[in-house]
């Protein structure tokens, strides 16, 4: 997925995406959050997520790595951090050309879900016009359903060990680890042979 060009307006490593949820609901940004997580920060890798935001609300998601949309994005960064996060300022009619129509997500659900933040939660929904508490909870019920999915956990943790694996092989880092394992075995051995000599 290509992202548009824009103005960027912050671009930096957070822990935790509250800061940039914040600063994005109090520039009014028009446009689009990159979010790229550790795992890719490490691998130098492309996979993202992408949260587009209208006056600082945000409207809809995607995985540029998992095809994910919507709030299963969400539930995709929840598990993963610190990222590099950067905003890009849109005109209105490069944002609605650009971000996917079936990605919507609730307004309030990123500030709840990736910074446990109620307070910003409710700022986000006024911005919205959406003044009811339980606004989102559809919406959150399908997060929670797939943050306690074991099975999908282990199949997002399983494309990252893949990744990581492709990379280092790339790199020539395997015969590192082999040599790495080689070398934890021999010791483990030496003192298995050492210990009934303590006895």
């Amino acid at each position: 997925m290509t992202l548009p060009a824009g103005q960027p307006t912050f671009d930096r490593v957070v822990t935790r995406l509250g800061e940039p949820l914040e600063a994005a609901l109090d520039r009014a940004l028009t446009g689009y959050a990159e979010i790229l997580p550790q795992a890719a920060l490490l691998l130098d890798a492309s996979s993202s997520g992408v949260m587009w935001f209208d006056d600082g609300v945000p409207t809809h998601a995607t995985h540029t790595g998992t095809g994910a949309t919507g709030t299963d994005v969400l539930a995709e960064l929840a598990a993963t951090g610190p990222f590099r996060v950067r905003l890009v300022s849109l005109s209105a009619d490069n944002l609605h050309h650009a971000r996917p129509d079936e990605a919507t997500l609730p307004p309030d659900a990123p500030a709840k879900r990736l910074a446990g933040d109620e307070s910003l939660a409710r700022r986000t929904r006024k911005r919205a016009g959406t003044e009811s508490d339980g606004s989102t909870d559809g919406g959150l019920d399908a997060v929670e359903a797939f943050l306690e999915d074991d099975e999908k956990i282990r199949a997002i943790r399983d494309r990252a060990r893949a990744e990581a694996k492709r990379r280092a092989e790339e790199w020539g880092f395997d015969d590192l680890n082999a040599s790495s394992e080689q070398t934890g075995s021999s010791e483990s051995e030496e003192r298995d042979q050492d210990e009934p000599s303590r006895m």
